[in-house]
């Protein structure tokens, strides 16, 4: 069962990136390939693997590296095809009339744009004229047409017709509004509710704050606090209560350091792309737990995003880092499991995870047939971050996976991958209560979209897609357990 829903999954996945990539031509074919050849080789090793097929490690590595190599020759061709649109697009425009579209009729009815800014305000106060006439003069016939101007908030939402190309319209609008008004407003290029483009203009005392002393305080209190029960979940793993044996710190140090580590990886990750694209991080604040000792961190930004790229290499980088740490632990302490390492697991233990049984079984073979197996305390430590992992990257409102979805599809998909995230997890929690805790946390802390970017109708290009669509597969199958049926067929078990 649980192997026909990942199926099914993978299969949803790439079906609805062909659906959406068709319309865009050979363009959106070559697109959609990379992410069907990124996702291949899991496919693949998984399918086999429940054929009864079992690949070594040797060979799984050549899988990803000719993987790899296709990846890049079909991403250079998509370049050149690019290219090849770019060039066609400016000679029919260079012939078009440039002057043929007409302005849009006058509406009194203004866009549905989300809000910029959550935080209550004061009362709100109508742009000042003098501001207004100065921000209707940076639009132009070659960049954007204005033919209606609607009050938002403080500032004014413009209507009009887009004339050039999007990044270089956007940058030159910004810089017009900075030369005339300075930093006094910032400009939004988002889709208004016709699915046309409009220009957003709003004061840039609405941008984000920076976190206050009181929150500084209580990000500390709970990195304190994590700390407290990454010790002791190290105390849980090594059959014993910490907290009543203190004198054996010295036992439970490098487990607590192993799953930290994984967290400050992750955390770095986000603040090393953040820092690249000059976009100001809060600090993290840590949800501790007592049985992996963190669920992972909130991190808000405190200051405007530049576009949709930007959001997404800041929520992809901190999965990615932590990502590839715990693949890594579990895979070197597969490697260095033997008769008599530290832990001593029930085999079943290795069907909690489709991907963990499945890297398992190809590393340990035959050792996983009996009813328990040593494993070295890495394999430990890497499994935990991979559940951390997969955890912040569920589709939904800030969650690492939420922002990915709302920076390669936009924001209604991802409003809807929320709700359909929310509804999951509460069906889940029949099940497993922990499922009921993540669907508590979502609703109350991170059901919220991120905030438009600056520059909201870029959208991330196809590696960054493909990427994305890799993401939340791994997660369905860090996070997916296997059934005692086909671990049995894997040969997991007793």
């Amino acid at each position: 069962m649980i192997t026909a829903i990942t199926v099914l999954v993978a299969l949803g996945i790439l079906g609805w990136g062909y659906y959406r990539a068709k319309p865009f031509g050979k363009l959106g074919i070559l697109a959609w390939l990379q992410s069907v050849v990124l996702m291949a080789p899991w496919l693949f090793f998984f399918g086999l693997t429940t054929l009864g097929i079992y690949l070594n490690l040797v060979s799984v590595l050549l899988l990803f590296v000719a993987s790899t190599g296709l990846y890049i020759v079909i991403g250079r061709r998509l370049r050149a095809v690019a290219q090849e649109e770019s060039q066609r697009a400016t000679v029919t425009k260079i012939k078009g009339d440039a002057f043929d579209s007409q302005p849009e009729p006058p509406s009194s009815e203004i866009a549905q744009l989300p809000e910029l800014d959550s935080a209550e305000k004061p009362e709100l106060l109508p742009i000042p004229a003098e501001d207004l006439k100065a921000i209707q003069g940076i639009f132009g016939i070659d960049t954007f047409f204005a033919t209606e101007t609607i009050p938002y908030q403080e500032g004014a939402i413009f209507k009009g017709n887009l004339r050039g190309e999007i990044e270089p319209t956007f940058a030159r609008l910004s810089a017009s509004l900075k030369e005339r008004l300075d930093d006094r407003y910032r400009l939004f290029l988002v889709e208004g509710q016709e699915s046309r483009p409009v220009v957003v203009v709003l004061p840039s005392t609405n941008d984000p704050k920076p976190a206050t002393l009181a929150q500084k305080i209580l990000a500390g209190v709970l990195l304190i606090a994590t700390i407290a029960t990454c010790l002791e979940t190290a105390g849980f793993l090594l059959e014993f209560d910490f907290y009543n044996s203190l004198e054996r710190f010295r036992e439970v140090l490098p487990i607590a350091l192993g799953i930290l580590t994984v967290l400050g990886v992750h955390e770095l990750g986000h603040w090393l792309l953040a820092r690249r694209h000059k976009v100001r991080l809060s600090f993290p604040y840590f949800i501790p737990t007592w049985q992996i000792g963190s669920f992972g961190a909130i991190t808000r930004f405190e200051s405007l995003l530049p576009n949709r790229s930007a959001l997404f290499d800041i929520a992809f980088a901190g999965p990615a880092a932590g990502g590839i740490v715990s693949l890594t632990m579990l895979i070197t302490g597969l490697l260095l499991s033997h008769e008599g390492s530290l832990f001593k697991l029930p085999t079943q233990f290795f069907e909690g995870s489709i991907l963990v049984g499945t890297v398992a079984r190809v590393i340990l073979g035959t050792a996983l047939q009996q009813t328990s197996v040593a494993v070295h305390p890495l394999t430990i430590l890497g499994w935990v971050g991979l559940i951390l992992t997969a955890i912040n990257l569920m589709p939904a409102g800030q969650l690492d996976g939420g922002r990915i979805v709302q920076a390669i599809y936009g924001r209604k998909t991802a409003g809807r991958t929320t709700a359909a995230t929310i509804v999951v997890l509460a069906i889940a929690s029949l099940v497993n209560p922990l499922a009921l805790y993540w669907a508590i946390v979502i609703l109350v802390l991170q059901r919220n979209l991120e905030r438009p970017s600056l520059n909201e109708l870029s959208e991330p290009d196809d590696t960054r897609a493909a990427l994305g669509l890799l993401a939340l597969f791994l997660m369905i199958t860090i996070l997916l357990p296997l059934t005692p049926s086909l671990a049995g067929r894997l040969g997991i078990g007793g």
